[in-house]
Formats: structure tokens, sequence, C-alpha cells
């Protein structure tokens, strides 16, 4: 198939991208990259530098595109809350531009890179796909706006859609691995502060309803995300947008991960405690039962340790 990865230049995505070019898919990348910024990826390959809203524009040139997966986002749900209408601008109305461009254009297949943070404080874990959507942060609020927009141009326009909604994601699959700037994520910055690189790791709020009063998350290794994409795309149906979760689902909490983080690396972790940050559930633990039921997708590497010493690889292999 002929695809095209909108944020292919990213993390996950660019780990889709991959896996999705070693299983023989012609893959077309579709980013804001600067070209002395490009990053690794397959020779095989097309790397466009462009934004969603120019989606049509940019690939004017190319015939017989088959899906897109859909992956360009702002992600950090601090910052949402401080610059909610860099989001909904960027999360929402170029997600909605881009399902104009792909009418337009007749692609009808679809992937979305949605989150867990649509969820918000869930009611009951571990959270399965029916669960009340009740969104804490602006970034939840405007993934869950174009979840609720791909639904209905399935049913408008007959197209076929599977939004996947992750849990934590870390972990690295060869060259590629997490690398944000601004870093907001808790493994890597974890592992800067292993490195030497940052002098403490701040945990934002030890007084939730939890064992030892940090948040807990559900962590999947970025591999095994990846891999549910392309199973995902060969179960898509005409005219429905199926929903699944994808966690390992089990819980970690923020001081069990920088334990793990310590006994992965051998060093020891100065931790600061800091106030919570606005939009953060206490909990977000996944049931992945449906995912496993109907695509037939089972994490190849559950294990904390084992998704954090791959990040460790990665982070060394660049530094």
């Amino acid at each position: 198939m002929k695809i095209v990865v909108t944020g292919g230049a990213g993390y996950i995505g660019g780990v889709v991208a991959t896996q999705l070019s070693e299983a023989g898919h012609e893959v077309i990348v579709l980013d804001r990259v600067a070209s002395t910024a490009k990053p690794i990826l397959p020779e095989s390959v097309k790397l466009v530098d462009a934004d969603i809203t120019r989606f049509a524009e940019a690939l004017a040139g190319e015939q017989g595109i088959d899906a897109v997966m859909h992956f360009a986002a702002y992600i950090a749900a601090g910052e949402s809350m401080q610059k909610p209408e860099i989001y909904w601008e960027n999360n929402t109305i170029g997600s909605i531009r881009l399902l104009e461009a792909m009418r337009t254009l007749g692609i009808r297949k679809l992937i979305f890179s949605s989150t867990a943070a649509v969820y918000g404080n869930p009611e009951e874990v571990p959270i399965t796909e029916t669960a009340a959507k009740q969104p804490t942060s602006t970034y939840g609020m405007t993934k869950l706006a174009v979840d609720m927009a791909i639904t209905s141009e399935c049913l408008a326009h007959d197209m076929a859609a599977t939004s996947l909604r992750y849990f934590n994601v870390a972990g690295a699959y060869g060259a590629c691995g997490e690398r944000h700037e601004p870093e907001t994520h808790i493994i890597p910055l974890a592992l800067d502060v292993a490195a030497g690189k940052r002098d403490t790791f701040m945990i934002y709020g030890d007084d939730y309803a939890t064992e030892d009063g940090t948040c807990v998350r559900d962590y999947i290794h970025v591999a095994d995300l990846a891999r549910a994409h392309l199973l995902a795309l060969d179960h898509l149906a005409r005219g429905e947008h199926t929903i699944y979760n994808l966690g390992n689902g089990n819980g970690f909490s923020n001081k069990e991960v920088i334990a793990a983080v310590e006994q992965v690396t051998g060093k020891t972790l100065p931790v600061e405690i800091g106030p919570r940050r606005e939009g953060d559930p206490a909990v977000l633990i996944a049931t992945s039962k449906k995912a496993q039921e109907q695509l037939g997708w089972v994490p190849e590497k559950p294990q904390l340790t084992d998704i954090i010493a791959d990040a460790w690889e990665y982070y060394r292999s660049r530094t």
C-alpha cells in the first residue's frame, strides 16, 4: 500500500513509518522538518516538509495514495492548559483540514493517533473504550474533538477509520527514540538525570489518591504500539470508525518508574517534589482486550525495565 504518515518525523510516527517500510509499504512522511534536521528514517521513505493544512497541495503529484496515518499534533498536556489556542488550532482545526483534503483526494482510509487523555480521571480502572469521556486537559479535549469529527466523516462520507488511544509510550526502535524539544515525558527526563544532564528529577504532586501518592500510568513499548497500527490497517471497514485502547494493563507510579530507571542505569536519581500540574489525572491504566481480540495484538515487551533499557540504549547512542 501507499501510505502517508503525517507527523512521521516525530517519535511514534517515525517508528510506524519505519515498520511500514520494513513491511514493504510505500511510505511518504509529511511533517514540518527543517532540511538540516531530518529524522533518521529508512532511505525508502519519502519525506515531504509541509504542514497538514497543506496536505493536498504538498501531495498534489502523488497518485494512488491508499491510506493516511495521522500523528501530527502538539502533545504536552501541561502546555495545552497554558496555550489552549495553539492546541485547538493545530490539533483540531488542522485535523479537520486534513479530513477535507482526504475527501477531496479520494483517500478513504485513516488511522488516527488518539490518546488516553480523552478519559480524564476515570471512574473505573482498567479503562475500556466505552468509559466516560471527560478530559481534564485541553490536549485531551482537542483529541476527543477529532475523534468525534472522524466518526461523522465515516458516517457521512463512507470513510474507514480507526483511532488508537495510547497510554504512556516509551522505549526505542532502531534509530528512532524520544527526542522532544523541550522534553516533557517522564522516562527521557529521568534518563537525563541519570546521565548527569539534569540535576534533579521533578515529581509533580505526591498527594494523589494512589499507593505512594504519585500518578500511576500504563506504559507501552513504542515498537508494540507501532505494530498495532499495521494490524489496524488490515481491519478497516468503510463507513465505520473503530476505537481501541493500547496499553499493557499494568500501572506504575512515578516513584516506581524512577526506581526502574535507577535499576537499569545503575544511577541514583535525586528527586524533588513539586506541585501538581493542572490536568494530570491520578491513574490511567488501560484494558487492551478489544485490540487483542479484534486485531490479534499482544505486547511483546510489557516489562517496564525492558522498555526503559531500550530507551537508555538509544539515549546513550546519540550522546
